[in-house]
């Protein structure tokens, strides 16, 4: 496994050693032990999702002010544009943003731990999305920053708009949405 901390440190970028031959692949998917090696420090995850998405599908970008969760995200089938977003306004990076490109091609993963937003947009014709999470889902405690917010200025690889849930709609400007210290 090789873990490359991006250009705001502790989101990590995690690459498995993918084993392959004419009849398929195999890799280690996750391993504890390598993982919080790699990251520096212990996790408990407590719940894995699924999502699956169609093309030019954005969800995001998504947070919880109480009950913060660390994410490990990978993708299953397809591609997306990964997203995470600096929300601790004691850090160097608040406000700050970087992404990746997840495939089920690719095998890579995206660490991203708690006091971030978290966001992505599908590439593909349909995506399927796993994440595991340290803490458990609290939707009175959700937050959601605009995906085009004009302070956070992603560059994301639109060719037109996206398509957004309701609560997306709905997402606040970095100026007016709740941070953590």
């Amino acid at each position: 496994m090789k873990a490359t901390p991006l250009t705001i440190p502790e989101v990590v970028l995690i690459e498995p050693q993918v084993f392959g031959d004419d009849r398929g692949f195999f890799f280690e998917s996750f391993n504890q032990a390598k993982f919080e090696s790699a990251i520096g420090r212990q996790v408990q995850f407590v719940q894995d999702n699924h999502s699956r998405s169609s093309k030019n599908v954005l969800r995001g970008l998504h947070y919880q002010i109480q009950n913060p969760q660390g994410k490990l995200v990978r993708v299953v089938l397809g591609k997306v544009f990964d997203v995470a977003v600096d929300l601790r306004k004691s850090s160097l990076t608040f406000g700050q943003w970087v992404g990746e490109i997840l495939s089920a091609e690719n095998k890579r993963m995206l660490w991203i731990p708690e006091g971030f937003a978290h966001g992505f947009l599908v590439l593909s014709d349909t995506a399927e999305f796993l994440y595991k999470t340290t803490d458990y889902y609290a939707p009175k405690h959700e937050r959601c920053i605009a995906w085009n917010d004009s302070t956070l200025k992603v560059d994301w690889p639109i060719e037109k708009e996206p398509s957004l849930s309701g609560k997306d709609v709905q997402g606040q400007g970095l100026i007016n949405a709740e941070v953590f210290a």
